[in-house]
């Protein structure tokens, strides 16, 4: 074994692969670490990206990854948030039922939110929703106050800052393109090859790429979309905090909303369009071997046979902002089509299995001396923290390293 060998090498430097490295270094001090990211600025996509919500665990099914360590995960983050003088707001959020068929599906998101511990919960009628959302029209809605709002870049900066302090690499620059099995495993990057004994696989966008580099067979393929945002020019006027629609139950995605950022402006959206790259920030974005590699899953023809037509939409309604605007006065009826100035966009990574399911929860797998995130969709960010130290538990276990006692 290289004297040199890290005990753990983290792929990625988003706000997840930066919690876990903060999660395994607190509970185990003495592993030596490093983490690996490909672009010369931290937290450069999905983090950089996201809508920016502390969220706080309505949705998600009870018993479920999500729903157990969102909730673990909303505490954490605004503890972090108010340790480090990261900026966060409790602008607290509202789903709104637009038509009577929504109410029992308003009535379930409730339910699903109590059993998952969400504190506050309270369910408004239209005279009481106009007093916290004057411009918001609904038959019935959901109020959550403790749903927040955060910038996540920063918190990322935070995250490494701290772990700079206690003696983390971090190499920026350092594309993962091989990975060689021996003594311990080689790293082969283009800013050189790293050995250590172990990998935590939190790439994002290319996680199932890092897993089958190490050997890994994923049985899932990362298909991106790109979610387009829009930003409200008179946002002061039209929406205090945020408002979400009665989700589709059949699709994992939230439909466009209205989201006030920390830093003062409202956006709305995004909707969800395949992306023709893994970081297809734009139409015009297309990365031919990366399309090459959707287009001959047999996943993705089998979820397009079950979306085609929800996916038709969404490009209609990427391409027609007269469309996209259609969706948003569902929510708030006054918006016009002026009050509309293009935002920006994101790209989720959204595992896909061979049956074209949509991979709905967390999905975190283990292989010899690797661990590997394969699917971490919204609330990642929120709940970073907590699955950083769910993962940090696995490490101890599979890794064999010492925690603070200095015991294996």
């Amino acid at each position: 074994m290289p004297a040199d060998a890290y005990d753990v090498a983290v792929i990625g430097g988003g706000i997840l692969g930066l919690a876990t490295a903060l999660a395994i270094g607190e509970r185990f001090p003495h592993t030596t670490m490093l983490i690996v990211e490909k672009e010369r600025e931290l937290a450069s996509h999905q983090t950089g990206h996201n809508s920016g919500v502390i969220h706080a665990g309505i949705y998600y099914k009870p018993g479920s990854y999500k729903a157990q360590l969102c909730a673990g995960g909303v505490r954490l983050m605004k503890e972090f948030c108010e340790a480090n003088e990261v900026p966060y707001e409790n602008c607290g959020k509202v789903i709104v039922a637009t038509t009577d068929a929504e109410r029992p599906r308003l009535q379930a998101l409730y339910e699903r939110g109590t059993a998952n511990g969400v504190e506050g919960l309270v369910m408004l009628d239209p005279d009481r929703l106009r007093e916290i959302e004057p411009h918001a029209r609904a038959v019935a809605a959901l109020h959550s106050p403790g749903t927040a709002i955060v910038d996540y870049t920063a918190v990322a900066r935070a995250m490494a800052a701290k772990l700079r302090q206690g003696g983390v690499e971090i190499r920026l620059g350092a594309q993962l393109q091989a990975v060689r099995q021996g003594e311990c495993l080689h790293l082969e990057t283009t800013a050189g090859t790293i050995a250590a004994r172990n990998l935590v696989n939190c790439a994002g966008l290319y996680s199932d790429s890092v897993a089958r580099l190490t050997g890994a067979n994923p049985e899932v393929r990362i298909i991106p979309f790109r979610g387009e945002y829009y930003t409200l020019r008179r946002q002061q006027n039209l929406v205090r905090g945020l408002i979400y629609p009665v989700p589709d139950p059949e699709f994992p995605f939230l439909g466009v909303h209205f989201t006030k950022r920390i830093h003062g402006e409202v956006e709305a959206g995004p909707n969800a369009v395949l992306a023709l790259a893994r970081e297809g920030y734009r139409f015009t974005t297309i990365h031919p071997s990366e399309l090459l590699a959707t287009l001959t899953y047999r996943g993705f023809w089998a979820m397009a046979a079950k979306y085609w037509r929800t996916g038709m939409y969404e490009v209609y309604r990427s391409l027609s902002k007269r469309a996209f605007l259609r969706a948003l006065q569902r929510l708030v009826p006054e918006l016009e089509e002026r009050d509309l100035e293009p935002g920006g966009s994101g790209v989720r990574a959204q595992a896909v299995a061979a049956d074209g399911s949509l991979i709905d929860d967390f999905r975190i797998s283990e292989t010899a001396h690797a661990i590997h995130v394969l699917n971490a969709p919204s609330p990642a960010a929120t709940a970073s923290l907590a699955i950083g130290r769910h993962i940090a538990a696995l490490a101890g276990r599979s890794f064999g390293l010492e925690d603070v006692n200095g015991t294996r």
